[in-house]
């Protein structure tokens, strides 16, 4: 898929004149500071336009004056700074890549950034403001060079977009362990990583309005050579333009913008991706538009406004004392994920769906040794699982509990963990086969329940009953978790079948309706109680905490159907992973079989969810390691990829359960950490 920052068009008169550009600058500035006016007289306190007046002109009471100068002019200023900052870095990101989908948020730069105060937080320093932000400049800028390598900087492809969400993934997943395994020392990062424009008093502006001041002068710097780069590489070079250097320091100067936007608010979702494309439009009428150094502030205006925005219209829908709580930073990622998804809508998708990589055929013999070998993983990492952990057991303690003979507290340790081995394995097996039914009908072997959104929905269905019903059942749970993932998966199949299921596309729409679950799920959390909160987040961190031999069933009998219907339809599954053309050939009505196997799939992950909570990357893993061991038939990939996941998800959950013990790491963290770096693997390795 192709994306690249439009030229002008020339099918209407562009206005040459600087007229124009001033007319909508002054328009721009006119509705900032309507917005800005707005947001100072919201709040909790009973401090209305008149008392902001007078606190103003310093006529108001000492009390009114201080929620005025203390809490709403600098949460104000904050969101005014954060939104140019994040504005002005996406437009500088998405000139010097040509790529209207680059931004801090899929470059990654953010969760980099989180990654490194986590750390800084963990080993118990106490730095100044700015220091801190220089520690999450570095962050932000490893992160964003990693994506951007991996990629191919300005290369104008969606794979940015595929490798920094990605990225994203595991360097949260270990922040997040960071947060589990040291609360005291990282106790607030969660809540800043919400992303929130709240401020006590103007010392955290202050300190970086001078950073953002300082990045947009070196933008602004190097505004001509970005605009040769619009050229392309060879006549930018023909102009004396060192390419290479140029876009190393639009990047480093757009980390420096980010890192001083996550530092003050904490990560305000796709503000960089959205205020560019709101100005680009305006560049094919006025002219002045096209050159960077004219359309770099505006774009930060549009920023500004786009975080000022959303923080009117967040306290103007919920109540004053619930939007305290609730971050900008959801408002604006919802925002984001419906621009996301609409420009994956809109680009064209060069790569189509095609069938899966050639790969040698294996003897029987290799898949017999394949198989035996993995039974005996599986069985080793069931009993390891069962006999390890905070406490150490014999498999003669399990023989005396398997006959009701064991000790009272031998019986309560098994009756608690053999439950969590139990749900781990099925879950694992369960989402390894949804994997290899979804790969194998959109031939796309970047596709996966997570990356396509559907375990996000279901995560959001589950999430959502756990937090207004907490006393709901395991099938409840299940059957809330089927309805969100259905819905997600008819959205992001229905949106993406527009065009063929075409590789980028698919994954771009799924990525969109998982930052907008995520959002949603974020925004439930804040709302509810501690309580429900706190079993939500356990749960969305893949734990099998609490699981009971009821709370299995569901997934149980929703891999039972599974691997009934992958073994009964297994020529089918082979025909439809194929081209569109041999099954209609041989007589299979492909669209029904498209739709059958669908629909199991999302059975498998919304089950599989509700009894481990957000496990991911498992069914990207297991179906393409084992399409490498034994081939592309799938009488042979099933069992593999299902053997595969279990034993995947096994072993992760018994890291998480005895590395730390009697602390404990979700299993979701570990394979988000193992499954990373083989998503950017295939990532590269599908490159076109």
């Amino acid at each position: 898929m192709t994306v690249t920052a439009p030229a002008p068009t020339t099918g209407a008169p562009a206005v040459t004149s600087r007229t124009g550009a001033t007319a909508v600058t002054a328009v721009l500035v006119l509705l900032v500071a309507a917005l800005a006016v707005v947001d100072i007289t919201q709040g909790t306190a009973a401090v209305g336009p008149a008392e902001v007046w007078k606190a103003l002109a310093g006529h108001a009471d000492s009390a009114d004056a201080s929620v005025v100068i203390s809490s709403r002019l600098p949460r104000m200023t904050a969101g005014l700074l954060v939104g140019a900052a994040l504005g002005m870095a996406g437009a500088a990101l998405q000139s010097v890549t040509r790529n209207v989908l680059a931004a801090p948020d899929t470059l990654a730069v953010k969760a980099g950034s989180y990654l490194a105060l986590g750390l800084l937080s963990v080993t118990g320093a106490s730095l100044p403001l700015l220091a801190s932000s220089g520690v999450a400049f570095l962050g932000g800028l490893g992160a964003a060079a990693i994506v951007l390598s991996l990629s191919g900087l300005g290369t104008g492809t969606v794979r940015l977009v595929l490798a920094g969400s990605a990225l994203t993934l595991g360097l949260s997943s270990v922040t997040e362990g960071l947060l589990l395994l040291f609360p005291e020392r990282t106790q607030g990062l969660y809540q800043w990583n919400q992303g929130s424009i709240g401020q006590n008093g103007f010392d955290g502006v202050a300190q970086m309005a001078p950073v953002v001041l300082a990045g947009l002068v070196g933008m602004l710097l190097v505004a001509r050579r970005v605009d040769a780069l619009a050229l392309g590489d060879e006549a930018a070079r023909g102009l004396g333009v060192p390419v290479r250097a140029t876009r190393v320091t639009v990047v480093v100067l757009a980390s420096l913008l980010s890192a001083a936007a996550v530092t003050l608010a904490g990560p305000i979702g796709f503000v960089g991706l959205c205020a560019p494309a709101l100005i680009r439009p305006l560049a094919r009428h006025i002219r002045p538009f096209v050159r960077t150094r004219a359309s770099l502030p505006v774009a930060g205006l549009a920023g500004a406004g786009l975080v000022l925005g959303a923080d009117v219209l967040l306290r103007a829908l919920v109540s004053a004392e619930s939007a305290v709580a609730v971050p900008t930073g959801v408002v604006t990622s919802i925002l984001g994920a419906v621009f996301l998804i609409t420009m994956a809508l809109r680009v064209r998708d060069t790569t189509t769906a095609t069938g899966p990589e050639r790969l040698r055929i294996p003897t029987r013999a290799v898949f017999l040794t394949t198989v035996t070998a993995l039974v005996v993983v599986l069985l080793a990492v069931t009993v390891a699982g069962v006999l390890l952990g905070d406490t150490k057991l014999l498999l003669g303690d399990v023989a005396n509990w398997a006959q009701s003979r064991a000790a009272q507290s031998v019986s309560f340790v098994l009756d608690t963990r053999v439950p969590r081995v139990l749900a781990a394995l099925l879950a694992g097996a369960a989402l390894a086969l949804s994997g290899t039914l979804v790969q194998a009908v959109t031939r796309n072997p970047l596709a996966e329940p997570g990356t396509l959104g559907v375990l996000g929905g279901a995560a959001l269905g589950a999430v959502l009953l756990v937090t207004t019903a907490s006393a709901a059942g395991s099938w409840g749970v299940a059957g809330a978790a089927f309805a969100g993932a259905a819905l997600t998966a008819v959205l992001v199949f229905g949106l993406a079948a527009r065009g063929g299921f075409g590789h980028n596309r698919l994954v771009l729409v799924g990525i969109g309706v998982s930052a907008a679950t995520t959002a949603l799920i974020s925004l439930l959390i804040v709302l509810t109680d501690p309580f429900n909160a706190t079993k939500a987040l356990t749960w969305l961190s893949g734990s099998t905490y609490g699981r009971t031999l009821p709370d299995t069933l569901p997934v149980a009998g929703a891999l039972v159907l599974g691997l009934a219907v992958a073994v009964a339809r297994r020529t089918e599954l082979d025909l439809v992973s194929l081209d569109d053309d041999t099954p209609a050939l041989l007589g299979l009505r492909l669209a029904p079989a498209r739709l059958g196997f669908l629909v199991v799939s999302v059975l498998l992950s919304a089950t599989a969810v509700a009894a481990a909570g957000m496990i991911a990357f498992v069914g990207l893993v297991a179906p393409h390691a084992a399409r490498t061991l034994v081939g592309r038939r799938h009488t042979r990939v099933v069992p593999v990829a299902v053997l595969l996941g279990a034993a995947l998800v096994g072993t992760a959950d018994l890291l998480g359960r005895t590395v730390i013990a009697p602390a404990q790491l979700g299993a979701g963290l570990m394979t988000a950490v193992i499954g990373t770096p083989y998503f950017l693997y295939l990532l590269v390795r599908t490159r076109h």
